[in-house]
């Protein structure tokens, strides 16, 4: 594969005052490719990222520079609100006109050739699809890397739970924004800097006006709006929050979608791909790997304690960005122009040993396909047994279930998940705190670690304790599993869980988890059970998301959960494991069980909840096989 070569020298042009509809300012910086000390005067293509982390961040700029030497003009600017533009951050629902109005601005400027691409990742991929649901015509291309699609349905929110990462994002956030009109005084930097996310998840719900977040009443107003507004509502609607509500006046341009099966967007990067491909005829292409959330995270070959060989990791991200903007917007060919649409990694496969990095080693391989999801596979219904089995035959039994005892006092603690910006700040000296070196990776720490992990209470993780045994031991947590496997099983595509509950309380909350399970080894005497995918569902919205139905006690209903895709060999020998249980904390709030209005509950009450695994109420777990290949 063959990219554009460093050519040039690069001239930059810091705090670029672009206006705004409203007439605020949003600051950018402009990396311009140059000659002898002067920059090009030919019109070039231009490369946009809108960021809230900071656009003068080291390894931010220095992938600019990159870029630019490479014949691009590449602007990089802060978000409304973040570091040095002006207004004020409200997250996600500024950035459709904010990135609009951008784009017009480029596309009017001397040295733009019409032709304007957008990348940037987590944050800096929904400014890319929030500008793009308002239809700008100079929109060219763009390179969406591990951004949402639907808030309300997996990111933000997911199964009407919430997300606690973005709570979190709210706090090391404004503490590490250096914007003037938020930093007014020593007092609002001092009170935001002394947040320790960690003791706020004691505390959850947390109440307005009672945290560090009331000196910085505009981060506390959107905190609360996404807590408490359970709904899905006008507010979930709205183009900032909702791109696949706006998949038809996006603009029909070609697009390169990354992602990783243990990313916060797993989810949301494969439903863009999905709905954009149907609705649009130019070009698309995916590539999903077995990595966690960030730009650096394609250049690693594990994700948290699980290794998956050294050809899962890409050899520069940046080269890929690189690739796609020469072909889309240069015409260059390369192999993106004769490769398949779609790129995944499909994990597994590997003995399982211990590394010398003191990693499971899983394994994989990549593989190219013409569509996703794949139409070979074989969705199979896998059945829950009152023996805590699961397997392909239906319930035979005409009663049969399995009650548990649901405390929101004493939560399953979160082990590995695709977690992102569950994190809280690092005590660090307050002249570190600039944006030229502000990173959330060196600033915050992780206050639960996301990837693959064994489940099994550890020290690192939070709210465990000791003597940190197996989430299975606990009695919330039910386990059922297949015999071991005769033959590899390959699993990818998209999963759901269809579970038949009951409940002692009008409103509960239901969790699933995807897990491969290995035998017995010398490395791992009790086994290892990796961790593949999870997810929620709120009891309250089993019938509809727009309009809470609670149960009645006792009252068998349908409930679906719906995981996460992904794409794993299960190893001949291994199982095939699920795990229902009614909570995964911190990862999502915990249900009270008292129907009270979501995130300003005062009392819980303990829930007996029910799973269903009989004839007329079979549960069951929807699984995409793969044939195995002749």
């Amino acid at each position: 594969m063959s990219t554009s070569e460093a050519e040039y020298d690069v001239i930059v042009v810091e705090n670029v005052k672009i206006p705004m509809r409203d007439s605020i300012k949003l600051l950018a910086d402009i990396y311009r490719p140059a000659k002898f000390g002067q920059p090009l005067e030919d019109k070039l293509p231009v490369i946009l990222e809108r960021t809230p982390y900071g656009k003068g961040q080291e390894l931010r700029a220095t992938r600019c520079r990159g870029f630019a030497s490479k014949g691009y003009i590449v602007i990089s600017q802060d978000c409304r609100g973040c570091h040095d533009s002006g207004g004020e951050l409200y997250f996600l629902a500024q950035e459709p006109n904010d990135g609009y109005d951008t784009v017009k601005w480029i596309s009017e400027q001397t040295w733009c050739n019409g032709k304007i691409g957008t990348f940037g990742t987590s944050y800096g991929c929904w400014t890319q699809s929030a500008l793009a649901t308002q239809n700008p015509p100079q929109l060219s291309t763009m390179f969406l890397h591990q951004g949402g699609s639907n808030a309300h349905t997996s990111s933000v929110r997911q199964g009407g739970a919430m997300e606690l990462r973005f709570i979190a994002w709210g706090f090391w956030h404004s503490a590490l924004n250096t914007n003037s009109s938020l930093k007014h005084s020593q007092y609002v930097d001092e009170a935001l800097s002394k947040a320790d996310f960690r003791n706020w998840l004691k505390r959850m719900p947390i109440r307005k006006g009672q945290t560090e977040l009331k000196v910085a009443p505009n981060y506390e107003n959107w905190v609360f709006d996404v807590l408490t507004t359970a709904d899905y509502t006008s507010f979930w609607k709205q183009p900032g929050f909702a791109i696949n509500e706006f998949w038809n006046e996006h603009p029909d341009i070609p697009i390169y979608f990354s992602g990783g099966w243990y990313d916060s967007y797993t989810r949301s990067t494969l439903d863009n791909y999905i709905g954009l491909s149907k609705a649009k005829n130019s070009k698309m292409h995916l590539i999903m790997g077995p990595w966690t959330h960030g730009t650096d995270k394609p250049e690693l070959s594990f994700a948290g304690d699980v290794e998956f060989g050294k050809n899962a990791a890409l050899d520069s991200f940046d080269t890929l960005h690189s690739l796609w903007f020469d072909h889309s917007m240069k015409g260059k060919k390369n192999n993106l122009a004769t490769d398949l649409p779609v790129k995944i990694f499909v994990m597994g496969g590997g003995d399982g040993h211990k590394t010398t990095n003191g990693k499971m080693f899983h394994g994989g391989d990549w593989r190219y396909e013409k569509e996703w999801p794949l139409s070979r596979a074989k969705y199979t219904k896998y059945y829950l047994s009152d023996d805590y089995s699961i397997s392909t035959s239906l319930p035979k039994k005409e009663e049969s279930r399995t009650t548990y005892k649901f405390d929101p006092s004493n939560p399953v603690p979160t082990i590995g998940a695709g977690i992102s910006s569950l994190a809280t700040l690092k005590p660090l000296p307050k002249d570190i705190r600039k944006p030229k070196v502000m990173s959330e990776i060196s600033l915050i720490e992780d206050i639960s670690l996301n990837g693959a992990f064994d489940q099994k209470e550890s020290p690192q993780q939070f709210g465990c304790n000791p003597p940190y045994l197996p989430l299975g031991s606990r009695p919330d947590v039910l386990v059922f599993e297949t015999k071991s496997l005769e033959k590899n099983t390959e699993i990818t595509g998209p999963i759901e869980v269809n579970l038949w509950i009951s409940s002692s309380a009008i409103d509960t909350d239901f969790t699933a988890k995807l897990i491969d399970s290995y035998p017995p080894s010398n490395d791992y005497p009790e086994g290892y059970n990796m961790n593949l995918s999870d997810s929620i569902a709120r009891a309250r919205y089993h019938k509809s998301r727009e309009k809470p139905s609670f149960l009645t006690p006792g009252e068998i209903v349908p409930l679906q959960i719906i995981l996460y895709p992904t794409s794993n060999l299960f190893a001949k020998g291994h199982k095939i494991r699920l795990d229902i249980s009614s909570s995964n904390f911190p990862r999502f709030d915990v249900n009270p069980n008292t129907g009270e209005p979501i995130g300003l509950n005062r009392t819980s009450i303990i829930a007996e909840n029910t799973i269903y695994h009989e004839q007329g109420h079979p549960s069951c777990i929807l699984l995409p096989i793969i044939p195995t290949e002749k």
